[in-house]
């Protein structure tokens, strides 16, 4: 998406160059294929770009969303030190990187000149304690943290998730939590390798690597403590992440729209989760349920594990590998007064499109629960 601006920033500042283009990463995950003349003017601008600075790793339109397919294509290991023109970027502090998102600007002067001012961030230590329950995912749990620090209370800072029930994540849940920091006003939400994340990192890259854990005496500007062994499913009101309740505050409300994908939860854990309530079931018709799997990988892996036939026969429909309509760019998009139960990250006023629908934010087991139901429902009772 900001890949126009940056090529402008370059033209305006006179750059000609770029500093190491083997270290450079490109796709494109807003509004594939695209739906509009402007839109297909910014993908022509990036292609341009990277033809013109020959950036070896362009995946083009064809991957999915990058926060997903850069890890799976092997691109993030721990240690790494890694910057992105989206706020997302802090998804790859699960695999143990320091990354973040910067602006078009800042972009433009990193592709030119290999360099960057940093603040160390302070680091709020979350120690995440208690037997994750039946139903419960990564989701919920940030969703809670963000709930109970609010959306400026992590603001410049590292989020560091720790405890058992991190370890017990899936990489896919653990990614969520590290997607989310920014939610909080994180410079970069990380968790600290275990054999869970190397194991996962080596399948996917042949490169070196060299996991950086805390020192012995690592201080911390604040540990905060909770145990999640009794936490009910989350849902965020509108309009902010923040406005977090458990879900029986919410119960009953009705849906136009149930949302089941993103880089935020559009991974293969996710496909599962929503098929298991989806399976045997039927969606009400003034309902529309949308799936768009985050990546080509998982497109392709949900279709072999017969996923979609779930998702089809529920009703869903499913589209291609692309952001869709968490930003309000398409396959989705809401009109005045429609609600809609989504499993992104943001619910802000217009995010999904008219500035007078509303969007709720869950996991995708209570999505999924919703859109059968066709009003905000608790997945346990399905």
């Amino acid at each position: 998406m900001t890949g126009l601006r940056i090529a402008q920033i370059y033209d305006e500042l006179g750059l000609d160059r770029v500093w190491d283009a083997d270290k450079v990463v490109a796709l494109i995950d807003h509004w594939i294929p695209a739906g509009k003349v402007d839109e297909a003017i910014i993908h022509q601008k990036c292609r341009e770009f990277v033809e013109k600075y020959n950036i070896k790793n362009w995946l083009g339109m064809r991957e999915g969303i990058c926060h997903a397919v850069f890890p799976q294509k092997g691109f993030v290991k721990p240690g790494d030190l890694i910057v992105g023109s989206d706020s997302h970027t802090t998804t790859y502090g699960a695999l143990g990187a320091f990354s973040t998102g910067i602006g078009s600007t800042d972009m433009a002067m990193v592709l030119a000149t290999g360099e960057l001012w940093f603040k160390v961030p302070a680091t709020i230590k979350f120690d995440i304690s208690g037997k994750i329950p039946k139903f419960i995912m990564g989701k919920d749990i940030i969703l809670r943290i963000i709930g109970d620090i609010g959306v400026e209370g992590a603001t410049y800072k590292t989020m560091e998730y720790a405890g058992e029930a991190v370890k017990e994540l899936s990489i896919d849940g653990r990614f969520t939590l590290s997607n989310m920091a920014i939610e909080a006003g994180a410079k970069a939400g990380i968790i600290e390798p275990d054999e869970k994340t190397v194991e996962w990192v080596k399948s996917r890259t042949r490169e070196e690597f060299q996991v950086v854990r805390n020192d012995p005496d690592a201080t911390f500007e604040e540990v905060i403590k909770m145990d999640i062994s009794r936490l009910e499913p989350q849902v965020a009101k509108p309009p902010s992440p923040g406005n977090t309740v458990p879900v029986s505050e919410v119960e009953g409300i009705k849906i136009d729209q149930a949302f089941i994908g993103s880089c935020t939860n559009g991974r293969m854990e996710d496909m599962r989760a929503a098929a298991k309530i989806l399976k045997g079931r039927v969606i009400p018709k003034e309902v529309r349920c949308i799936v768009i799997p985050a990546s080509k990988e998982v497109y392709i892996q949900a279709m072999h594990e017969g996923l979609f036939d779930i998702f089809l026969e529920a009703g869903c429909v499913i589209c291609n590998p692309h952001c869709g309509p968490c930003i309000g760019g398409s396959s989705g998009v809401l009109g005045p007064g429609e609600v809609c139960i989504s499993s992104s990250n943001r619910n802000f006023i217009g995010r999904m499109g008219s500035k007078e629908s509303k969007v709720y934010l869950a996991s995708p087991y209570t999505v999924a629960a919703s859109a059968v139901k066709g009003e905000i429902t608790d997945p346990r009772k399905i």
